[in-house]
C-alpha cells in the first residue's frame, strides 16, 4: 500500500519543493515570455519592443505605441498540451511623454489527480480521488516616461504575484521591475530590463487536513510549512537594428543577453558568480504586413542518457499577418534538443483602437 501513498503525495511534494526559501528559479513562469512575435524571434525583444507587450518585455517601449489604445491576447498549449499558458494586456499613451499598461499572465496545470484520500482505514476507494489545478498568476502595472535625453525613455513595473495549488497551498508576492530604452539617430536601439530589482517576496501558506498530514508522515515526506520565497534580480540587455532594403522588404535583427544573480545555471556562460544566457532573433517583413521570424534561445549544457555533456538549443520560428488594426501572430518552439522534440504552439492577437479625427471645414 505504501506505493499508493507515495503516488498520492507526488503532486504536493512538487509544490512543497517550489515553496522553499531557495531563490533559484523562483517565479520562473514569469520568464517564459509573452506574445507569439517575441517567441518567433527567440524572445530577443528587449530593445525593439514597441507595442502593448512592452509592458512585459520592457515597459519603456510603451512610449513607442502608434495607436491610442492596444489590446493583446495569447494562448498556448504549453509543453505539448501539458499546461495552459495565457496572457492578456492593454496599453495606452497618456500624452507624448507618458504611457501606461496592465498585463495579466496565467500558467496552469489543470486536472491534477488528488489521491491523498485514496486509502482510508486500509481500504482503497477510487471514488475519493478528486482533481485540482496548480496555477500561477502575474499582474503587471506598467508606466513609461520620456527623459530629458533625446531618444532615452525609462519605465517600470509594479507586479503582484499569486500562486496556488488547489486548496493545499497559496502564495502572494510583490516586486518591482525597472527598464530603459534608447534609440540613436541612425536607428540603433538598445534596451535594459532589470527584473525584481528590489527582490520579489512570495509568502507561502499551506493548509492540510489531519488525514493529508498522515500521508506525508507515512511516505516519509516532510510536511510543508509556511515560508518566504525570494526572487533575486535578473538583468537583460539588448541591441537591435532595422535594415530597410527597399519599399517592400525590411529586416529587424536583435540580440539579447540574460544575466542571472541566483547562482550557477546550466547556460552558455556558467559560473557561481556570473551566468549569461543569450537570445538571437530576426524578423523579415513584406510591406510591414507579412512577417517571417526565426530565433534561437535557451542554449543550455545538459547531461544526456549516457551521462555525457551536451549543448541544447531551443529553435523558434514564427509568422505574422497585419490586417488593418488587427495583428495575428503564430510561433512554434521546440523545448529541448532536436533529437527529442517537444513542441509548443503559440498564438497571439493584437487589436489597435484609434480615435476618429474630427473633420474640419472652413
Amino acid at each position: 500500500m505504501k506505493k499508493y501513498l507515495v503516488a498520492a503525495s507526488l503532486a504536493l511534494v512538487t509544490s512543497s519543493v517550489l515553496a522553499q526559501s531557495t531563490p533559484k528559479y523562483s517565479n520562473e513562469f514569469l520568464n517564459i515570455g509573452v506574445g507569439a512575435r517575441a517567441f518567433g524571434m527567440g524572445n530577443a525583444n528587449i530593445a525593439s519592443c514597441d507595442d502593448v507587450t512592452s509592458g512585459y518585455w520592457n515597459p519603456a517601449g510603451l512610449l513607442k505605441l502608434k495607436d491610442n489604445l492596444q489590446l493583446s491576447f495569447m494562448h498556448s498549449a504549453y509543453l505539448a498540451g501539458i499546461a495552459n499558458y495565457d496572457y492578456g494586456a492593454f496599453a495606452t499613451k497618456l500624452d507624448d511623454r507618458r504611457a501606461i499598461g496592465v498585463s495579466v499572465i496565467r500558467f496552469s496545470v489543470d486536472g491534477i489527480p488528488n489521491t491523498l484520500d485514496l486509502i482510508r482505514n486500509g481500504q482503497i476507494d477510487y471514488n475519493r480521488v478528486t482533481s485540482f489545478s496548480a496555477s500561477d498568476y502575474g499582474f503587471l502595472f506598467s508606466y513609461a516616461q520620456k527623459t530629458i535625453v533625446e531618444g532615452l525613455t525609462f519605465g517600470g513595473n509594479a507586479k503582484v504575484i499569486h500562486r496556488k495549488a488547489g486548496q493545499f497551498t497559496k502564495a502572494w508576492g510583490f516586486g518591482i521591475d525597472a527598464a530603459l530604452q534608447y534609440q540613436t539617430k541612425n536607428e540603433w536601439q538598445f534596451g535594459l530590463m532589470a527584473r525584481d530589482v528590489t527582490t520579489t517576496f512570495n509568502a507561502w501558506k499551506f493548509s492540510f487536513t489531519d488525514n493529508e498530514k498522515a500521508v506525508f508522515t507515512q511516505t516519509e515526506n516532510e510536511i510543508p510549512k509556511n515560508s518566504l520565497e525570494i526572487t533575486l534580480p535578473q538583468f537583460i540587455i539588448g541591441a537591435s537594428k532595422y535594415f530597410n532594403f527597399n519599399d517592400r522588404f525590411g529586416l529587424l535583427a536583435e540580440s539579447n543577453a540574460r544575466i542571472n544573480t541566483d547562482g550557477q545555471r546550466n547556460v552558455l556562460v556558467s559560473s557561481k558568480y556570473f551566468n549569461l544566457d543569450p537570445n538571437l532573433g530576426i524578423e523579415v517583413n513584406y510591406k510591414k504586413a507579412v512577417f517571417i521570424r526565426a530565433g534561437l534561445g535557451k542554449i543550455q549544457k545538459e547531461l544526456d542518457i549516457n551521462n555525457q555533456k551536451v549543448t541544447t538549443v531551443q529553435p523558434n520560428i514564427g509568422v505574422g499577418l497585419k490586417l488593418g488594426s488587427l495583428m495575428l501572430d503564430y510561433a512554434l518552439t521546440d523545448i529541448g534538443d532536436l533529437s527529442s522534440s517537444l513542441y509548443s504552439n503559440m498564438f497571439s492577437v493584437r487589436f489597435s483602437i484609434n480615435k476618429k479625427e474630427k473633420a474640419t471645414g472652413k
